[in-house]
């Protein structure tokens, strides 16, 4: 099978960082004839108590990253949200990840708020769902209203026909009876957008040749006392 693009970055730096310290130990061994393996690692055991309290956040994001590059989920490519930042991810290194945001500036994350922190995959999956509202007038048919959506969505060709299309009669708002319609189309942030149009583009055509109302709110004024309505006589 093939290796995933960040487990290739893992070894690679593996590898590498082995190789320097390989190197590191056969020249101190040159320099000091007397050096040996037990007194460097007693050595390493002293200092390596130090070294981790001055670098704690620094190791804390080395060791993220290590777990982050092993883990089977968020791949170099997908499409993340984690503390606000949204955007595809387009490195993965062993102290920090490279995140472009869907705007295109860069956003270099710590590893350990990507390990510690919910992490939400949008492109995990090949398709998303999408949802919208909208509202059509008291006096309307809610049969035909749910039935001239839902011809209008699928007549969409950025849509998911297979995973079908809900229309769902939701709730009595202040001026109109609300539906709830939803679709699956791409996962990727453009598919969203680009369905969403054409469905909003859609519903709104078909309800308005079937002559539905999508009314916008209404507002009753109440007197307590008769309001004269002609011209006051002198």
């Amino acid at each position: 099978t093939e290796i995933r693009a960040s487990l290739k970055n893992l070894i690679d730096t593996l590898v590498r960082l082995g190789i320097w310290l390989v190197g590191l130990f056969i020249a101190a061994v040159v320099v000091i004839p007397s050096l040996t393996p037990a007194s460097l690692l007693a050595g390493l055991g002293i200092g390596a108590v130090a070294i981790g309290f001055a670098f704690q956040d620094i190791f804390e994001n080395f060791l993220a990253g290590v777990l982050i590059m092993v883990r089977e989920k968020m791949r170099i490519g997908d499409v993340i949200e984690c503390e606000g930042i949204t955007g595809k991810v387009e490195a993965i290194t062993l102290r920090e990840t490279y995140v472009r945001k869907l705007s295109n500036e860069v956003t270099i994350v710590p590893n350990s708020i990507l390990f510690k922190n919910p992490v939400e995959i949008f492109t995990d999956d090949p398709g998303r769902r999408h949802e919208v509202v909208c509202g059509v007038a008291y006096d309307v048919d809610l049969d035909e209203a749910a039935k001239v959506i839902e011809d209008a969505v699928k007549s969409c060709d950025r849509i998911d026909l297979d995973r079908g299309v809900d229309v769902f009669a939701k709730e009595f708002n202040s001026s109109s009876v609300d539906y709830l319609i939803r679709w699956w189309s791409g996962s990727k942030p453009r598919d969203g957008h680009e369905s969403r149009d054409q469905v909003v583009r859609a519903v709104k055509r078909a309800l308005d040749d079937a002559g539905i109302e999508i009314p916008f709110p209404y507002v009753t004024h109440t007197f307590k006392e008769p309001v004269p309505l002609g011209a006051k006589e002198e």
